[in-house]
């Protein structure tokens, strides 16, 4: 039930920042969100291979 929680509320949590990103308007904030979410996901498949 707790961990259900969690994930909603963390997905909740990146959607309201891409929402705000998108929102402030200003050029690059939103290039360097997808930036940084893509560049995430890769460095969470490197370790999560490292590590198993």
């Amino acid at each position: 039930m707790i961990n259900k929680t969690r994930g909603i509320l963390y997905k909740l949590a990146k959607l309201l920042g891409d929402l705000s990103a998108i929102s402030s308007r200003k050029p690059g904030k939103v290039t360097k969100r997808i930036t940084r979410r893509i560049t995430g996901k890769a460095t969470g498949r490197v370790f999560r291979k490292l590590f198993k």
